[in-house]
């Protein structure tokens, strides 16, 4: 059988070889792949999936000049992320550190910076905590309040990121990390300061992808210098962490592993069960209340979302 001019043209274009790629930013449903040679794609994901992260290495095939298509996505090393009950929050994939930006105005929101240290401790993933604004009067008060986390072995780095990121970047060598917390903690500003032309590279990505320019809207990796890639991510007000199981909890809470297992009740969630050993750390005073209050508030959020999601 004869095969048509149009078919011919189809069977050639469905054997070009599919590339591979780095996510360099994801708006949305649309995505900026850098190829090996530098060059950007501008690219979407077949049908309605949004199942890729800022970080992830993919396979894509071209569907015109400066287009693609996402066809996989290879395996990944991490994923951080936040879920609520009914849809997930990527923030970024593949990396090694993440930085949690802090700072005394607003003032230290304890709880979101647990849960964001849970989900790395649940990921594997390494965690510094940056307190920024440091020439803001309420530092000294925001860096005491931190004393708990460096006491669990957290590194903190105290910086002000309209003054000087220099001691900022010692931490990011050899790393890929991604900088999270609330809207105005100054996670732009110390993009800013590291990378130059991010405030341009931001505006026209958002030109290209017909998006408007919002720096909050998106995650979007830059090249710091060979060995050192940092992810900037939308602003968050709360982190759920839905897709934890309430028994895996306490082992983002660093100081409470030692005990875990030890309790009278093998299936002990450490909440108000006798013969908890983590209310008895507690009552002692060998882990710190706020810590425990911070863990039970979490658990307590799962277990309603879990009653919730099984009718």
């Amino acid at each position: 059988m004869k095969t048509s001019a149009p078919d011919a043209k189809r069977r050639k274009a469905a054997v070009v070889p599919r590339q591979r790629g780095l996510v360099v930013a994801a708006y949305g449903r649309r995505y900026r792949i850098e190829l090996p040679d530098g060059l950007l794609l501008d690219c979407v994901t077949r049908g309605k999936t949004r199942d890729v992260a800022c970080g992830d290495r993919v396979l894509i095939g071209a569907t015109g000049p400066g287009q693609g298509v996402i066809e996989e996505t290879e395996p990944r090393s991490s994923l951080f992320y936040r879920s609520d009950p009914y849809r997930q929050k990527f923030f970024a994939a593949n990396v090694t550190q993440i930085i949690v930006v802090i700072a005394p105005v607003p003032s230290v929101h304890r709880e979101l910076l647990d849960r964001c240290l849970v989900a790395a401790e649940h990921e594997g993933i390494a965690a510094l905590i940056a307190l920024n604004k440091q020439d803001l009067p309420g530092h000294g008060a925001a860096s005491a309040a931190l004393a708990d986390y460096r006491a669990l072995g957290y590194r903190v780095v105290s910086l002000s990121a309209k003054q000087d990121v220099s001691v900022l970047r010692a931490f990011l060598q050899g790393h890929v990390s991604v900088l999270v917390g609330q809207s105005g903690m100054g996670k732009s500003t110390i993009v800013n300061r590291l990378v130059p032309d991010a405030a341009a590279r931001v505006g026209a990505l958002s030109e290209a992808l017909d998006a408007g320019r919002h720096t909050t809207t998106h995650a979007e990796l830059y090249h710091l210098e060979p060995g050192a890639d940092v992810i900037d991510s939308p602003g968050m007000q709360e982190f759920g962490l839905n897709h934890i199981e309430p028994r895996d909890i306490a082992a983002g809470y660093v100081e409470f592993r030692p005990l875990l297992g030890l309790c009278r009740f093998r299936d002990c969630l450490h909440l108000q069960e006798p013969g908890c050993e983590i209310t008895a750390a507690c009552a002692a005073g060998r882990v710190r209340g706020q810590r425990v209050e911070s863990y039970r508030r979490l658990v307590d959020e799962r277990l309603k979302q879990a009653k919730l999601t099984a009718y």
